[in-house]
């Protein structure tokens, strides 16, 4: 069943800093416009605001860099403190290559630099970590969108990720309460009637994709409003983003 889609951008929050009420803040704010947030809603909110309010925030000035990240940091063309930070974030290295060090975070996900990222962060030389645990993050994001707004919609945290084989970035779900991050159609039947046999859609990713569309990167909105998607939102926190990983025994790369 098609359905229109809307994504509103929460406009006017205010720099986010260590033990903000993230959640508060975006449903104080989605009063303030007149937008009053329903139970099938979807609130999208970037990583590096969340990262910021739970205080993932680090000075690179007081790392200390090993042995290992120095050698590495020296073959790769990084800073090493930067590359101390990324080791201490990672299961294990996917790869390093020319100026790229790939990963696999404490979290879970592969991606470039165990997600720590320098942009839209305040400050010379400090950087943000991916949040310990997002969909916890998102589970506490969503309890007090609730308590302060009288509902609790489903909440989506993103982060841009670089794609193998494909040029540039995307956001994609890292966290997510009260959505599922999979809509799995094996087993259904498409518009010819044919049985479909491997189409597990992205629901989470796509959400994640369409929100930065609308929020930018340059623009301070680091949260959206997604409308028209309550047939993925659910009452219950639910699984969480992390079911969207691959197990390692269907890695093919590994």
């Amino acid at each position: 069943m098609s359905c229109p889609l809307e994504v509103l951008p929460v406009q006017g929050l205010p720099e986010i800093a260590a033990g903000d009420p993230l959640g508060e803040l975006i449903a104080r704010r989605l009063a303030s416009a007149g937008i009053e947030p329903a139970a099938d809603d979807i609130v999208a909110v970037a990583q590096k605001a969340v990262s910021k309010a739970e205080g993932r925030v680090r000075a690179l000035e007081d790392v200390a860099p090993g042995r290992k990240a120095r050698r590495l940091a020296k073959r790769l063309g990084k800073d090493p403190r930067l590359v101390e930070l990324i080791l201490s974030e990672s299961r294990r290295t996917v790869r390093a290559e020319r100026d790229l060090l790939v990963v696999e975070t404490l979290s879970g996900w592969i991606c470039a630099n165990a997600g720590i990222d320098v942009s839209n962060v305040r400050g010379a030389d400090r950087v943000t970590l991916l949040p310990e645990d997002s969909d916890a993050s998102a589970r506490r994001i969503r309890a007090e969108i609730g308590a302060a707004a009288g509902v609790r919609p489903a909440v989506l945290i993103s982060d841009s990720f670089g794609r193998p084989w494909r040029l540039g970035q995307a956001d994609v779900a890292i966290g997510c309460a009260g959505l599922a991050p999979l809509d799995d159609w094996r087993g259904r039947r498409d518009h010819e009637g044919r049985k479909l046999a491997a189409t597990v859609v992205a629901v989470a990713d796509e959400v994640a994709a369409a929100a930065d569309l609308v929020r930018g990167k340059d623009t301070g909105v680091p949260a959206c409003l997604v409308r028209g998607l309550g047939r993925f939102v659910s009452a219950e926190d639910g699984v969480g983003a992390c079911a969207i990983q691959r197990p390692e025994a269907e890695d093919l790369f590994r």
